[in-house]
Order: C-alpha cells, then structure tokens, then sequence
C-alpha cells in the first residue's frame, strides 16, 4: 500500500462539483479582485474567529507582515516568536527592521513557552508573536497576561489551527490580530495562495485594509507606505465552498490523530499532547522518537513518505546566523527537531491507511538504531 503524505487531489474529487460552478461564476462575473467573495469570507472567517474584522490578503507570511505594519514596529523593536516553526514570522519581523527574538518550546505541546518569553522581554520589546503549531493554540491566557503586564501586543500566528480553540474560544481573536494562511496545504486550504488577518480593533482594519493596496483608501490618493498584497476573488470563492466542509475535515483530523495514538501505544515512540484547555485541529500528526532517521527511511522504503517539520530550529538557520544562535541556546527546539516525525494526516485518508502506518511502525525493529 502506497500512503502519500498528503493528497490534494482527493480533496478536489470529493469537491469539484461544487467548486467548478463556484470559479466560473467569478469568471462570468468579470469582478476577478476584492470582489463578493473576498468581502463575504472577511465576515465569515472573522466569525468563525470571534473577531469583528477580516482583511484578505495575498499570503499567510503577509498576513504577519501587515499585521506587524499595522502596529507601527519597525528598527529599534524587538518582537518575540518561536525557533520551531515555518520561518514566516521571523521573516515578517526582519521585514519591518526589527529584531528577531526567539524563546524555547514546551517540550510536549512545542508551542512557545511563556516563562522563557518573559525572560526575554525588554524595554525595546512590543509584541509577541505566538504560533498555533500542528493544530492546537498555544498558551494564549499566560501570553496576553504578559502581554498586558508589560504593554505588549500579541499577534496570533494561526495558519496551522483554524477551527482550534483555547477555552471555548477561537484562535485569531484572542490577540490584538489574527493571522490565517490558506495555502493549499493547510486545513482550510485554497487551489492557490491566500491569507487573512481578523481583528476587532476598527482602526487596525481599517489600517490593514489600506496597506494592503498600496496605502490607499480613495483611489489613487496614497496615505501610506503599503503593499501589493490582496486575496483573488478566485480563491475567496473556493476558500467559501471549502469553509462549509472545515468543522467535518476537523473532527476527521481528530479521529486520525486518536487512530494512531492508539494504535501506537506501549511503543518508544511520544504521542502528540493537547493541552487539557485545548481543541486541537491536528493539522500534523508528529510523533517523537530516538530512531526517527531510520524510521523515515523504513516508512519511505514501504510506501509512506513522511516530511520533517522542523529539521532545524530557526535560530540556527543561517539566514539567522547575524544572530549569534549557537547549539544549546534553545535546547527543548533543538531536542524537539532531532526526535520530530510527522505522520500523514488528511481527512480523505482512510481508516486501513492509517492501520498500513500503524502496523508498519510497530514492526520497525525499535533499539537496533540508536
């Protein structure tokens, strides 16, 4: 048995017959950008958020780069974020001039650790940017009381947990802004690239909504410093048909994950943990595992390839090496990237393809690799 990592394809076969009359409506309409579609899925993404705004932009990492522009953070700021994620909002950070500061992980959850982002807040500090990583929120009651403590804002990356909550709340409308990806990827993914950031601070949207076209808000009069950055009425149209089926693909992510975790029991390999005060999305499964090099050979010799999020921490990329990052600076994100496996997880995979896994990790001969 063959079990692609992921599988875009499945996806679109189960939704053609609603996604093609919803493209070509866009196309007879001759309204191809900020059109219906775009302004009707700001509303409905910001409700699914419980935030009063939505402003669709071109890409998750513009999302975070906006959002960062919005707030006015530029050279001489510090912002906080996490070593073990996609590089975007580190990115967003050195894109606005300011400094990159990065805090170490929970070693079970491996969202950012609140206690080392407070050690490192100081007086040129203005915002914190946590990350929802693999589906479930981080520690957002413990960041937006630092936050409020020492009058710091706090950007909420959510590209990886739409639908995820944190005491009965949703990601993205916690935090002073929210930002979504819709890369194809992603839970709620479209057939191109596209981002969003919510918020309920009328001002910000506003804000957003002018950086976003080139700093303009009547046309032609340019008020600010902005950006090329806005969502296709193309793909605001195939994110609406898609966001009707998210709760279903959700909850199916969710039966995976309990899959394979029993699946896996008893066996030297860490399951995922959800923190008890979270919903967790499962956008990836990982698991952690002293022998995972040899695992990802064994798993790829049989049929199912697995990708590696994160192979190394971004504090020790090199992109980042005018950092000064050295081993041992952030030891749980480093420990975490050496023993890290992702396992596939998507809604159309199926009940014996999660059994193939299963039962191909549990004869891998554990011990004879270390």
């Amino acid at each position: 048995m063959n079990v692609p990592f992921l599988n875009l394809v499945a996806q679109y076969e189960s939704l053609k017959g609603e996604l093609l009359p919803a493209v070509e409506q866009v196309l007879a309409s001759g309204h191809y950008i900020l059109g219906p579609n775009v302004a009707a899925l700001e509303q409905e993404i910001a409700a699914l958020a419980g935030a009063r705004f939505g402003v669709g932009v071109n890409s998750g990492s513009d999302a975070l780069t906006l959002a960062l522009r919005a707030l006015d953070i530029g050279p001489g700021d510090e912002v906080i974020t996490t070593p073990f994620t996609y590089i975007a909002p580190a990115e967003s950070i050195h894109q606005m001039g300011a400094k990159i500061v990065f805090a170490d992980i929970h070693p079970r959850t491996f969202t950012i650790d609140p206690g080392d982002v407070a050690a490192r807040v100081t007086s040129r500090t203005r915002a914190i940017i946590p990350v929802h990583l693999f589906g479930q929120a981080a520690p957002l009651r413990d960041l937006m009381a630092l936050g409020e403590k020492r009058g710091l804002y706090v950007v909420e990356d959510c590209a990886q947990a739409i639908g995820a909550t944190q005491e009965g709340r949703a990601v993205g409308g916690v935090g002073v802004m929210g930002c979504f990806s819709f890369y194809p990827t992603k839970n709620l993914g479209a057939d191109g690239d596209g981002g969003m950031v919510v918020t309920s601070d009328e001002a910000l949207a506003r804000k957003l909504r002018m950086l976003r076209v080139h700093g303009i808000e009547r046309r032609y009069y340019h008020d600010l410093h902005g950006y090329n950055s806005r969502l296709d009425e193309i793909q605001a149209a195939i994110l609406r048909v898609k966001l009707k089926h998210l709760g279903a693909w959700n909850r199916r992510r969710a039966e995976i994950a309990a899959r394979y975790t029993a699946g896996l029991a008893g066996l030297p390999v860490e399951t995922p943990a959800t923190c008890e005060l979270n919903t967790h999305v499962y956008h990836v499964y990982a698991i952690l595992t002293e022998e995972r090099d040899a695992l990802l050979k064994y798993l790829g010799d049989r049929g199912v390839p697995c990708i590696i999020y994160y192979p190394q921490p971004l504090h020790l990329q090199k992109v980042y090496a005018d950092l000064g990052g050295r081993p041992g600076d952030l030891p749980v994100a480093e420990e975490v990237s050496r023993r890290i496996l992702p396992l596939p997880i998507y809604p159309e995979m199926t009940d014996e393809q999660v059994d193939y896994v299963v039962g191909l990790i549990r004869q891998f001969p554990f011990g004879d690799h270390e």
